[in-house]
């Protein structure tokens, strides 16, 4: 069976990632941060969705036979539940991103919606699954936040004023054709995930990261590349990983080297080993 481990650390009290761990799959949610005061947070949102893919997921792992589910149509389902159990409707609801990581004796396979990538691992090297729908909005956009923060405005209040119309703006993109998608109030989100799958026996590690943790190979110079960030966790923990992330924010207080939402985002991690005779 493969060994997983999971780190976590919060950007601001509380995180709002949330990591999922079965037998046979591993789940981060990243909940997107609120920037206007409700009672139904990002993180909430994440929590109670992974409450209901861990039901489905749990569901296969007690068969002994039969074709699993597919992945895109469970997660059709636990989002058309938690919309329907708290009446939430598209377009003006939380929101999370969603990346699964499930195997079997056969078979791995990856889903990513939204922007929290998972990195495979084979003999060929790091496979990247990413969406990368919501950066390509971000970075069409002009005048925004990342701006003023190059030219030294740091994380002040006309910041935290210009990152909400910048949310505001692209949020009019979330879950339309030429936008994003991400988990919310349409089930339909869920099939527009990007999909990957491998034969088991060609899968060597997996990562599963938040955004908190992949800007670190992104965006930081944390890391040259998957295969560092891999090698370090391995040597030290997937602790050392998210410590090493955040010392590179710390170097840049004010985020003008590496214009970003927040000075400290969530973070969230799982490392996933594959032993040779799983």
């Amino acid at each position: 069976m493969p060994t997983v481990e999971v780190a976590e650390q919060a950007g601001s009290e509380p995180s709002e990632d949330v990591v999922l761990t079965l037998p046979n799959a591993v789940v981060v949610l990243d909940g997107a941060t609120s920037l206007r005061p409700t009672e139904r947070t990002g993180g909430w949102y994440a929590a109670e969705l992974a409450a209901a893919l861990r039901r489905r997921l749990e569901l296969r792992s007690h068969l002994d036979s039969g074709a699993a589910p597919d992945l895109a149509d469970s997660l059709a389902s636990a989002i058309e539940e938690v919309s329907t159990a708290h009446g939430l409707q598209p377009g003006h609801s939380p929101s999370t991103t969603v990346s699964i990581l499930r195997w079997d004796e056969r078979t791995v396979e990856a889903l990513v919606l939204a922007d929290s990538p998972i990195v495979v691992f084979t003999d060929s090297g790091p496979e990247a699954v990413t969406d990368d729908r919501l950066h390509a909005l971000r970075t069409t956009g002009n005048g925004d936040y990342r701006q003023r923060l190059r030219g030294g405005g740091g994380f002040d209040e006309r910041h935290h004023d210009e990152l909400r119309a910048a949310v505001d703006a692209t949020g009019r993109w979330r879950n339309v054709e030429g936008g994003f998608w991400v988990a919310e109030a349409d089930p339909s989100a869920a099939h527009r995930a990007i999909r990957r799958s491998w034969p088991r026996t060609e899968v060597r590690s997996a990562l599963l990261a938040s955004d908190g943790v992949s800007c670190g190979v992104d965006q930081y110079d944390s890391y040259r590349d998957w295969r560092e960030l891999l090698a370090h966790a391995r040597a030290e923990s997937a602790g050392a990983v998210l410590e090493r992330v955040r010392a590179s924010e710390h170097a840049d207080p004010d985020g003008s080297r590496w214009p970003r939402p927040k000075r400290h985002d969530d973070q969230a991690l799982a490392v996933v080993e594959f032993a040779p005779d799983d």
